[in-house]
């Protein structure tokens, strides 16, 4: 009797090992979509995960921090701000770098975020541009960037093409910078980069999106076919007034089209895009001034 009670619990435990193996084998192949949020601290008042939305045509992640209300972790109620970095990669490698800056900030500072707002934070939505400029992945700092390097190949991803220019408004396969034609893409949303951001905001459908650029030092509001958004404007003139840029509601030194400000406003999202005065520094004090009157707007 005892041999068959014997035999029998073996054999309960092994069908045990069975099923928990499987029940592992199965989140890590058939329920990927989980693997994509990783959860890496619990600051009072937020959760911050951090996700890989895309990758570059090189294959370099594209990453997004994001701080959720604790109270809410899908972030369902709360408003969803979205701040992106290094569109015009190593060309404006301290848009990455205030992004970073940023991070760090709401890292030692998480209480600055008010309880019915989400943040994410999309360092570098250009990374090959990046390393084509400082010769590293992820995170880098000043002393990474050659004195005497070209910087402007970075501005573009390794299709060279020019990012700010394949989103889905008044799209064009050649648009301009400056004085010069540059690529933008084969299509509307042909470079995996912008598909990265698009597919981000599909998702998550956020409330306003402010985009950190070099070097005009000012706010520009977006707009698309059917004009500006009265709320652009609004968080346009919050983000200014604070900051110390100066204000415009219109870009028109020369045609863009394709730009990812003017798609979201296409789609109803507000968004922002910040210059900063320089290609070389990160005016912090300036830029926080500018986020915290932000989150005033949205409080």
């Amino acid at each position: 009797m005892r041999t068959f009670f014997f035999k029998r619990a073996i054999a309960t435990s092994i069908i045990f090992v069975i099923l928990g193996v499987g029940a592992i084998v199965y989140f890590l192949f058939f329920n990927k979509a989980e693997l994509d949020t990783v959860i890496l601290d619990n600051p009072i008042g937020h959760v911050l995960s951090q996700r890989v939305i895309g990758k570059s045509v090189e294959g370099r992640n594209i990453d997004a921090y994001t701080y959720l209300p604790s109270a809410d972790v899908e972030g369902s109620d709360a408003i969803h701000i979205v701040f992106v970095g290094g569109v015009h990669g190593g060309y404006e490698w301290n848009s990455v770098l205030l992004a970073y800056r940023f991070l760090d900030y709401l890292e030692a500072n998480p209480s600055v975020i008010p309880s019915n707002i989400t943040v994410t934070v999309i360092p570098s939505a250009n990374p090959d541009g990046v390393y084509k400029v400082v010769g590293k992945e992820g995170r880098f700092t000043v002393a990474d960037v050659p004195d005497d390097v070209a910087t402007a190949p970075g501005r573009f991803n390794a299709n060279e093409v020019d990012l700010n220019r394949n989103f889905d408004c008044k799209w064009k396969p050649e648009s301009k910078w400056r004085d010069a034609v540059v690529s933008a893409g084969t299509s509307a949303f042909s470079e995996p980069e912008a598909i990265a951001i698009r597919d981000f905001v599909l998702e998550k459908t956020p409330d306003a999106v402010i985009f950190w650029h070099s070097q005009a030092n000012s706010v520009y509001a977006s707009e698309c076919e059917d004009g500006i958004l009265p709320e652009t404007l609004d968080i346009m003139n919050a983000y200014a007034n604070a900051s110390g840029y100066s204000p415009v509601s219109s870009f028109d030194a020369y045609e863009t089209t394709g730009d990812a400000e003017g798609w979201l406003a296409s789609i109803g999202i507000p968004a922002i895009t910040v210059e900063l005065k320089t290609h070389e520094t990160v005016e912090w004090e300036e830029n926080l001034r500018g986020i915290k009157a932000f989150f005033e707007y949205y409080r």
